[in-house]
């Protein structure tokens, strides 16, 4: 097989660089490849349905059709032997086995990387695929000898000889492809350069002389071993499908009892005999294929186009710029708010008025470009069911996975952040959580597990969580673990606090390393990880009954709700969703600890005190701290009440970085600018509760 790139397929005579068109057909793939492996991963073998076996045959023949027009002949190669055995599923001419599945997920995996290195310009070595290719003829042959033998026992031969008909490769054939009209000035002629740029298309001529069509439409004589859908999707790249029709071919007459009155220059024409084309499409005689004739094409692509004009693909950087120029309209927003407090109302109401609907108009406009890089969970969850597969395989258990809130949506810069954490908390719950069938039989439990994975909108948060029905947590093991590992554990230990253990560096209770998990890396990079996103996480776990583990999320880190306040000249910015409620200082409620600093007394429980003022050494504090305004904050199931001198206002600010625009500066998690020009520093809660 000869090494193919992506570097552009310029057929002779065709003045179109097909690589303009290559980041839509890589998207198109990955697509249609999560497509086909879910839709494998619920397929019921025993009652496979129809739907379900055509969808998945249509989106491999999608891969091969653009593979094909591409030039990428290793993707082509082993999507035609994948269309050889899912033709033979869809038409029940064969039985879908747990190894066949197996083979085509396997295929599905190699197809991807096999579009990563072409997307990547051709480099690394190639995927090699002789084993795939060499498994999937192996599966088809065997199922159809079986289907074969079958049929015979039965008393006839056909579907046998139906079977083994799939499996052989169409011979050699010649047909008449009729485009037009051509109403556009489309030059025919360079479509025929395509069957010498793409190996095993065939060959193809122009039509001329006396046996052309009307000037309206042109025929092509083609000699091919394709099938017509192939042929389709190539001529389609370039006309389109409603002016494309395959037509049949008759029987060439006999030239002793019907010979040509008149060959005019048909007599120097080397290219097979075409079929007779007819002179208009009103009274044409030959007969369009079953599957491609016009009428049957037109109308089933008129659907298919009005659903492609709905939607729109659009670069993430191009969105990204939208953002931050909106981001920008919401400071200057925010900015002339602030001017206008100053001026009389009754003198300018139209101004007044104006900024009001400027303000209502920011904050649509602000939502909907927002609403533009939400993505809905199942982005995420979808990647799980065929990673449960291939685990409980490997660990030889039993595991079905439930979904709800797919549809929640959450900004794509956390989607992306998000997966890694979340993968590594299902496989936790498949090989610590989940036990084998025999011990959650002789537990009283169903021999199959149950993870459950959910997602909902909280405030202005998504919650995810990730739950099981497996053995739990153990509390004595844990205590034992840490006290091994030199953690001080006190005995009344509450559980909330037991297991925020196991995010410890190193802290593992496997026996044993497996490749799966044992090694102690990952918890604490999954806890890392969420509260560099502004995010907490929560854990429950019974005994027994399974565990319990929630992560909260803002839902963009673009735009955030924040409570601005006054700390001597400094303003600071607290999210929203941390701030749990605020209150007036009592000198009676504040005690003093030795080298420890103070703590406040809120009903029954004590708090740390946390001045800002100290903390960032801000200068001229306008009060003492025992009559200072505390907001209580919470973060990681952790609470402390930080003093400020006042509470200026809430509203929502746009998140700027600061480290990238400034330093790295502890306790501060970002800036904003506020609507009077200065920046305004969004203090991180994490770092401030730790």
């Amino acid at each position: 097989m000869g090494e193919i790139t992506n570097q552009g397929i310029q057929p002779g005579g065709i003045g179109i660089d097909l690589s303009q068109f290559f980041e839509v057909f890589f998207e198109e793939a990955y697509e249609n490849l999560a497509s086909y492996e879910s839709l494998l991963l619920e397929m019921n073998l025993e009652e496979p349905d129809d739907e379900a076996l055509n969808a998945i045959f249509r989106a491999a023949h999608s891969i091969k059709g653009g593979a094909a027009t591409f030039g990428f002949v290793d993707v082509a190669e082993l999507t035609h032997e994948l269309e050889t055995l899912l033709d033979l599923a869809r038409r029940h001419e064969l039985q879908l086995t747990t190894e066949m599945v197996d083979c085509l997920l396997a295929s599905g995996d190699t197809l991807r990387a096999q579009l990563k290195r072409h997307q990547s310009g051709g480099t690394g070595q190639p995927t090699p695929i002789d084993h795939l290719v060499s498994d999937l003829r192996r599966l088809a042959r065997a199922q159809a000898a079986v289907a074969g033998a079958t049929d015979k026992t039965a008393g006839g031969a056909t579907g046998g000889d139906r079977g083994s008909a799939a499996i052989a490769a169409l011979g050699e054939r010649v047909i008449t492809i009729r485009v037009g009209p051509n109403e556009q000035g489309f030059d025919v002629k360079s479509l025929l350069d395509l069957f010498d740029e793409i190996p095993g298309m065939g060959k193809a001529s122009l039509v001329t002389g006396e046996r052309a069509a009307s000037p309206e439409f042109s025929d092509l004589t083609v000699t091919t071993v394709s099938a017509d859908s192939d042929l389709i999707d190539l001529f389609t790249f370039y006309v389109d499908r409603d002016k494309v029709t395959i037509m049949q071919c008759p029987a060439a007459p006999p030239q002793a009892t019907a010979p040509e009155p008149d060959l005019g220059f048909g007599m120097f024409d080397d290219s097979p005999a075409p079929c007779q084309p007819p002179t208009a499409v009103a009274t044409t005689t030959l007969a369009p294929t079953e599957s491609v004739s016009a009428a049957i094409t037109a109308k089933a692509d008129k659907p298919a186009a009005a659903a492609e004009s709905t939607t729109l693909r659009v670069s993430v950087e191009k969105i990204d710029q939208l953002i931050n120029l909106v981001g920008e309209l919401v400071i200057t927003q925010a900015m002339l708010a602030q001017k206008a407090q100053a001026l009389d109302v009754n003198q300018h109401s139209g101004v007044v008025a104006g900024l009001t609907d400027l303000e209502r108009n920011t904050r649509d406009l602000q939502d909907s470009v927002m609403g533009i890089r939400m993505i809905p969970m199942s982005f995420v969850f979808n990647r799980f069911p065929r990673m449960l597969r291939d685990l409980a395989s490997k660990l030889d258990k039993k595991i079905e996975l439930k979904t709800s809130g797919e549809a929640t949506e959450l900004d794509k810069g956390l989607i992306e952040k998000i997966t890694d954490p979340l993968t590594h908390l299902v496989r936790n719950s498949v090989d610590h959580g989940i036990e084998n069938p025999s011990d959650r039989i002789a537990a009283g439990k169903a021999p199959h597990g149950t993870i459950t994975l959910s997602a909902r909108h909280q405030g202005g948060s998504i919650v995810i969580e990730v739950r099981d029905d497996g053995r739990g947590l153990n509390r004595e093991r844990i205590l034992a673990k840490a006290l091994e590992k030199g953690i001080p554990v006190p005995d009344n230990m509450p559980d909330q606090d037991v297991w925020q253990l196991i995010f410890a560096p190193g802290f593992s209770t496997a026996d044993v390393v497996t490749d799966v998990s044992g090694r102690g890396v990952g918890m604490d990079v999954v806890k890392r990880n969420i509260t560099s996103l502004g995010g907490t996480v929560e854990l429950e776990s019974a005994l027994g009954q399974g565990t319990r583990v929630s992560v909260r999320l803002p839902l963009t880190l673009a735009i955030m709700d924040g409570m601005s306040v006054g700390v001597g000249g400094e303003v600071y910015i607290l999210p929203l969703a941390s701030v749990v409620e605020t209150f007036q200082a009592d000198q009676s409620k504040i005690k003093s600890l030795a080298d420890q600093g103070k703590v406040v007394q809120v009903r029954d429980e004590y708090l740390p005190v946390c001045p800002l003022a100290k903390l960032f050494d801000v200068p001229y504090p306008a009060v003492e701290t025992s009559r200072s305004i505390m907001v209580i904050v919470e973060a990681e199931g952790r609470r402390s009440a930080l003093v400020v001198d006042e509470l200026i206002g809430q509203h929502q600010v746009v998140v700027k970085n600061l480290e990238a625009n400034y330093r790295k500066v502890d306790g501060i998690s970002g800036a904003t600018i506020m609507g009077d020009g200065r920046v305004g520093l969004i203090l991180d809660i994490s770092y401030l509760v730790s």
